[in-house]
């Protein structure tokens, strides 16, 4: 398996726009993106024990294993150059606010971004 691979919803307008930002910003061949729909994708969940109907959070699989919600989101930030220090900073933001802060835009992504029928990547 690849490392860094970014599990993503590819039906939601946000995680779409992140991830297009990422192929934009982050050093070639940093990531690998999957979306969790795909057959990959849903392998993938099954094998890190994550249920397979919804994705409530952004995984990233690396060497270490799987990383979720806004530890997930600063490690995937942080290897972008010139958003590292950013990243470096909001780490010191408690986990329970980050987290807290997170998982509202997670529950709220689709009603204030929508859906889409395209995804960022092909499954």
């Amino acid at each position: 398996m690849r490392e860094n691979i970014i599990i993503f919803d590819g039906e939601c307008n946000l995680c779409n726009g992140v991830v297009g930002w990422l192929l934009k910003f982050a050093p070639e061949d940093s990531f690998s993106f999957v979306a969790f729909q795909s057959p990959y994708g849903q392998q993938l969940l099954h094998t890190f024990g994550f249920p397979k109907k919804e994705l409530t959070t952004v995984i990233l699989i690396d060497e270490a294993g799987a990383h979720t919600h806004s530890d997930g989101f600063l490690k995937i930030v942080s290897q972008i150059p010139k958003w590292k220090l950013v990243a470096a900073l909001l780490a010191f933001i408690p986990r329970i606010i980050r987290d807290t802060i997170y998982n509202l835009a997670s529950k709220n992504r689709v009603r204030w971004f929508g859906k889409s029928k395209t995804c960022t990547v092909s499954f």
